[in-house]
């Protein structure tokens, strides 16, 4: 089973019922696949020279995290937004992730260390699920929070996500559809005194958890590969490793009309072709070995037999090398100087200086290999993320690597040199999963663990699973769902006699009864005749009588008891288990010669043992289950409890087989 990055793991809710999925009509929400990141000046008193000083001082503050990092479509880039309507100036922006959800979680952890490290700022992060971080902390969301309240209220500040709760911003607290704030009153709220809405401690945990591991989880997420590519292609990686992402895309996007550019080849022909290292990361490397294709023959690029040792590296080039000549034929021709004019401006000497300061480049001797790999790293993520649209004209992947083409000196026999002593590419058996490891897999996005493999050391409690049933079936239902009792410390379901008796009353106690559009059909079904009305008239009438509550009881008492009596000794009756020692009256067929009616008045009515009964018809439908989801598993495992297989079953199968 191949694994490509999903877009947000697990079966999800319809867009409207998602916190912040309805968003407000005067603001757009962010294109599907793209993340938004805005920072505010907290208590909203942030002019323009203030927050574009605060992107510089961003920009070069995560320089080493961000410069070394492959976006899957576009960068992390923050550009200053003047005010508009109800949003006060800002700085952000949205990125398309694509396919590759880390991306966006990847953003959510800068956003966070960057409210940390510029203790100043406050940050809104969306998506165009709306409130993507309350969906991951879903389980743990308080009741008022819906989704027609939950815009502007959650923000990162000071390193620690904050929810302004809906007292604050307005004096009902029981109206649940109350308006949410705007951006500037929860500023406002947030700098006088944040430490009130710090979001409860299950809900940073699991909102934390999602972005754990960073930043030592960006290396983990790469994925190195042998490529056999043209010369041309692995002097433009060296000088921008990123481009590598472009190139899958456009492979992978590509259309009948994008290949008619690799029928030639004019750019990168498959002569010159040498053997390098190659570093995807693992979203990308998915997306490439994926997908199965036979390049044109008229292309050149002929791959050998699948038993070559070397295949996958031929396949891999060859795929990479369409991707770069379908981004070269859509450039715009634009002329270089334009393009590297950013390169020598005020602004790129100022970050330049700013990344010496930082210790950016670890000591390394100006002009030294690792020295121009930094630098060049540095001028990529210049470019994509730090560079002010007005000053600069938009440059596309085409045009990048057409003017790194012609500006760079290819030196064939060194690359030779250097296919000879490559480093082993990194094993590519993620790619594989077992059904065993993605149910792992899911366990552990849920939290959960599994139960342990050893019969020895599986002790199902039985009268936990009957507990289980129990607390699930007294949760209250709604027309959103049934809330699952995820602790089993939670106390018991009382009863209110009193209150279910003056139920009863309102019900069968009543002065007059209207007949619904049921008992309309039945009539005129039956047909009833007159003396049926009347006697109808006279059960009514009766009825209208005031009951006391003790009668009424008693009478759906002795109801019930004959309703026992007369179930006893059919099919119905005999198909529970009592509580006579377990054992189920199934087995006490010797009775059945005697009558339905000998000893019906005599005898005592067993009671039946409900737990034992539940717990039955649980594994019953357990085993027809057959190894597969059903509703008996679904909802146990829902409340963390995990029935063996029928062992009893399995090897009936297997004796079948053989």
């Amino acid at each position: 089973m191949t694994t490509p990055h999903l877009r947000r793991g697990g079966a999800s809710a319809p867009a409207s019922a998602r916190p912040g999925a309805m968003e407000g009509l005067g603001r757009a929400a962010p294109a599907e696949d793209a993340v938004r990141y805005r920072l505010f000046a907290a208590g909203g008193s942030g002019g323009e020279a203030l927050l574009r000083r605060c992107a510089e001082g961003i920009a070069v503050r995560f320089a080493p995290l961000l410069a070394a990092y492959i976006w899957q479509r576009q960068p992390f880039r923050l550009r200053y937004v003047p005010p508009r309507g109800e949003t006060p100036a800002h700085i952000g922006g949205t990125t398309l992730f694509g396919d590759n959800v880390e991306d966006e979680w990847f953003i959510v952890y800068l956003v966070r260390e960057i409210t940390r490290e510029f203790p100043g700022l406050a940050a809104r992060i969306d998506d165009n699920d709306g409130e993507f971080l309350l969906i991951e902390a879903a389980d743990f969301l308080p009741k008022w929070l819906n989704p027609e309240n939950s815009d502007n209220r959650v923000f990162f500040y000071k390193g620690e996500l904050h929810i302004i709760p809906l007292s604050e911003t307005h004096e009902q607290e029981c109206d649940l559809s109350a308006a949410s704030p705007t951006i500037s009153q929860a500023l406002t709220l947030l700098s006088t005194c944040s430490e009130e809405f710090l979001a409860a401690e299950p809900i940073r945990t699991a909102v934390y958890k999602r972005i754990s591991g960073y930043p030592e989880k960006i290396q983990a997420s790469f994925h190195r590969a042998h490529c056999y590519l043209p010369a041309g292609i692995v002097a433009v990686l060296r000088q921008r490793p990123s481009l590598v992402a472009a190139a899958v895309q456009a492979f992978y996007l590509r259309d009948p009309i994008d290949l008619r550019a690799c029928r030639s080849f004019q750019n990168f022909p498959p002569d010159n072709r040498v053997m390098t290292v190659v570093t995807f990361t693992k979203c990308l490397y998915a997306q490439l070995m994926q997908q199965k294709f036979v390049p044109d023959r008229r292309s050149g690029y002929a791959l050998p037999l699948p038993s070559h040792p070397q295949y996958k590296a031929y396949e891999l080039g060859m795929k990479l090398a369409h991707g770069f000549e379908i981004l070269c034929s859509k450039c715009s021709k634009v002329s270089p100087d334009s393009k590297r004019n950013m390169l020598s401006g005020p602004l790129w000497v100022r970050f330049l200086s700013s990344l010496k300061e930082k210790n950016y480049f670890k000591g390394e001797m100006e002009g030294s290999a690792k020295y121009l790999e930094l630098l060049h790293m540095a001028e990529d993520y210049f470019q994509q993320s730090v560079t002010k649209p007005e000053s600069s004209v938009e440059v596309t992947p085409g045009d990048e690597i057409l003017t790194l083409l012609h500006t760079t000196t290819i030196d064939l026999k060194e690359l030779e040199r250097e296919a000879a002593c490559l480093p082993p590419e990194d094993d590519d058996s993620w790619l594989e999963i077992t059904p065993d490891d993605l149910d792992q897999m899911l366990k552990e996005a849920r939290n959960e663990s599994l139960p342990s493999s050893n019969e020895e050391e599986q002790k199902y409690d039985l009268e936990a699973v009957a507990e289980s049933m129990k607390a699930f079936v007294s949760k209250v239902s709604t027309h959103e769902g049934a809330e699952m009792p995820w602790s089993s410390d939670e106390s018991h379901v009382t009863f209110d006699v009193d209150s279910f008796t003056k139920a009863l009353d309102r019900i069968l106690g009543a002065d007059s009864e209207e007949l619904d559009s049921d008992d309309l059909d039945e009539e005129e079904e039956f047909d009833f005749s007159d003396e049926d009305d009347e006697d109808l008239d006279a059960e009514n009438q009766r009825q209208d009588q005031k009951v006391s509550p003790n009668e009424l009881i008693g009478s759906l008492k002795s109801y019930m008891n004959e309703m026992d009596r007369e179930l006893a000794h059919t099919n119905v009756g005999k198909s529970f288990v009592t509580q006579n020692k377990g054992v189920s009256s199934v087995n006490a067929t010797m009775t059945q010669n005697a009558g339905p009616d000998s000893g019906a008045e005599d005898t005592e009515l067993t009671p039946v043992d409900v737990d034992m009964n539940l717990v039955a018809n649980l594994l019953e439908s357990y085993s027809a289950q057959s190894g597969l989801a059903g509703p008996t598993s679904n909802i146990l495992q829902s409340m963390g409890v995990y029935l063996p297989e029928n062992a009893d079953h399995v090897g009936f199968d297997k004796g079948a087989t053989e």
